[in-house]
């Protein structure tokens, strides 16, 4: 029997697939899974994967990716699907050629017409006896995938579709569900926001039943058997204070089975409600509650740095930029950590040209050069230059070869303007070129624009960040070109008033509903901010994103463009 697992990134398929695994081997099945561990069994399809999410291959277009998508497939079946199959009792497979067929329609627009023929004749007759939708929300698969950056400290570059957006996420989903709804009798849908477990056991049991009986009838059991859960008046909402009460109640449900996506959720936030929450999580979710603590300035932000700074001294550090490096509280608390975590100190002083952050410089530069370099961005002083400089000079071709190393100078030219900038960004633009598109945070220069519109259409998320907050006819141009499809077009206009402002809050408020409130900033004060407030919780109560935006205008915490879970 030949089973599948489809669903969003994050939604958990990998990790149910998995745990079923193990638990159809423990009844004395032969079961294959073909990407055991979360890597595929085939070393040229896993390959194929490394090089389809990696940044650096950006330029391809979507006919090109459809077929990558394709060609992954492909390479798998032949090679371990189908000689599993003649030998094995279950061959389990983590993504199928629906995986392509969703990439190339739902996110790059790919005709149905022109992608269906393509999949027909890759699979040559081959179909899964039953497919496994493994279903979550978009903005809890999101918490879920940067809980799990956090806590496995991922330094890995953005992959090729996380540059598309968090809306190419909620396409993806409805693409699947679309799937699902197209061939009943195949899919089924299992509802992955709840207890994991929960999830293994029944999926453990609708393939067990499908290995003994057949896969329709059992489909029809597992829908005739499926747990509805009790029904649920929704609570009437129209203020941010009504939207605080239902978020910190949802927070505490999530407590229960997931502690590090209930903090993950407070993150940025801070006052009545929200505080009580952080200091319950500080222990079993430490990780994620500093995570959310970056820049804050509130008593009780600070009472909790010195609860963990004995436990995470690197992560307490690295809360101290933006205004909390200002507060009168931070420098002592440098000091001490200094001591043991010089380096994490230096991270926080991102962009500091202090006699403070050049002392710290002048004693980590032997050992952490990479560190020093990286933390100058936006400081324009012969003295930085000549820091680079000599950066550069050591690490000779490398500079612009190795990832890393790239990755780094374009950090330490964030914001410059400079012919000698340029030149640096030329020469890191192969190995790391989201990290150039980065690097021209703020810039208003002709040059500046010009290579924001080569990437837009590719790396929108990134370039949308370097327009973070700008109020220029340019920067409008951009966002109403792709507000439509990339939600980030609407972060960048954080706070921002005028025609236009309103017109793509008012035009993409059904589209994007968490995120038009999230960009009010201090307009959430103003009669426009609050009537679109209403309108929104009145009409997408359930959007978990939405609730902590509004909550954060209750609690007065207006969350930066990077905060949030959508």
């Amino acid at each position: 029997m030949f089973v599948v697992f489809e669903g969003i990134d994050g939604s958990g398929k990998t990790t149910v697939s998995n745990k079923v695994a193990g638990k159809l081997r423990d009844t004395g099945l032969h079961v294959e899974h073909l990407r055991e561990g979360g890597k595929f069994a085939s070393r040229v399809t896993q390959a194929i994967r490394e090089f389809g999410r990696d940044s650096r291959n950006f330029d391809l277009t979507p006919q090109a990716e459809f077929f990558l998508y394709v060609t992954r497939d492909v390479q798998l079946l032949d090679e371990m699907t189908r000689p599993a199959l003649g030998k094995s009792d279950i061959v389990i497979a983590d993504r199928f050629l629906y995986s392509a067929e969703i990439i190339g329609r739902f996110g790059r627009d790919l005709p149905e017409a022109w992608v269906r023929p393509v999949l027909a004749a890759a699979a040559r007759d081959l179909e899964p006896d039953l497919v496994i939708l493994v279903d979550i929300d978009p903005h809890i698969a999101r918490a879920r995938r940067r809980v799990a950056k956090v806590m496995t400290s991922d330094k890995r570059p953005p992959s090729r579709k996380g540059l598309s957006g968090v809306g190419m996420q909620q396409r993806f989903r409805a693409g699947y569900r679309e799937l699902a709804a197209r061939e009943p009798q195949r899919w089924v849908v299992v509802d992955n926001d709840q207890d994991l477990s929960l999830t293994v056991e029944r999926v453990f049991a609708l393939i067990e039943d499908a290995y003994k009986g057949g896969a329709p009838a059992a489909i029809e059991r597992f829908r005739k058997d499926a747990i509805t859960a009790p029904h649920r008046t929704p609570v009437p909402l129209s203020t941010a204070q009504d939207a605080l009460a239902e978020f910190l109640r949802r927070v505490d449900q999530r407590a229960v089975r997931e502690p590090h996506v209930a903090a993950y959720l407070l993150g940025g936030l801070f006052g009545a409600g929200a505080d009580q929450r952080r200091k319950q999580l500080a222990d079993s979710a430490s990780d994620m509650i500093l995570s959310g603590l970056s820049g804050l300035t509130d008593p009780v932000s600070w009472e909790l740095r010195d609860l963990l700074k004995a436990k995470h001294p690197g992560r307490v550090a690295r809360t101290l930029g933006s205004l909390a490096r200002l507060h009168p509280r931070a420098p002592a608390l440098r000091a001490e950590l200094g001591k043991s975590v010089p380096v994490d100190v230096m991270l926080s002083m991102d962009s500091w040209d202090s006699d403070e952050a050049w002392a710290l410089r002048d004693r980590l530069w032997g050992e952490f050069s990479d560190v020093v370099v990286g933390s100058l961005l936006r400081i324009d002083t012969p003295r930085a230059w000549a820091l680079r400089e000599k950066w550069l000079a050591s690490k000779d071709a490398a500079a612009f070869t190795v990832y890393e190393n790239a990755r780094v100078i374009c950090k330490s030219i964030s914001g410059l303007d400079t012919d000698r900038a340029w030149d640096i960004r030329k020469g890191a633009r192969d190995e790391a070129p989201i990290s150039v598109v980065a690097s021209l945070k703020g810039m208003m220069s002709d040059k500046a624009w010009k290579w924001r519109d080569r990437y837009l259409e590719r790396a929108p998320k990134a370039v949308f960040d370097t327009i973070s907050e700008v109020d220029d006819a340019r920067a409008w141009d951009m966002r109403e070109r792709l507000v439509g499809r990339c939600k980030e077009a609407v972060d960048s206009m954080f706070g921002l008033d005028g025609e236009r402002a309103w017109k793509l809050r008012q035009g993409f408020a059904d589209v994007w509903p968490s995120t038009v409130v999230k960009s009010l900033g201090a307009l959430s004060s103003t009669p426009p901010g609050i009537k679109l407030i209403e309108r929104q919780l009145r009409r997408y109560a359930d959007n978990i994103s939405l609730l902590k935006h509004a909550a954060a205008i209750a609690l007065g915490a207006h969350l930066d463009p990077e905060l949030g879970v959508d």
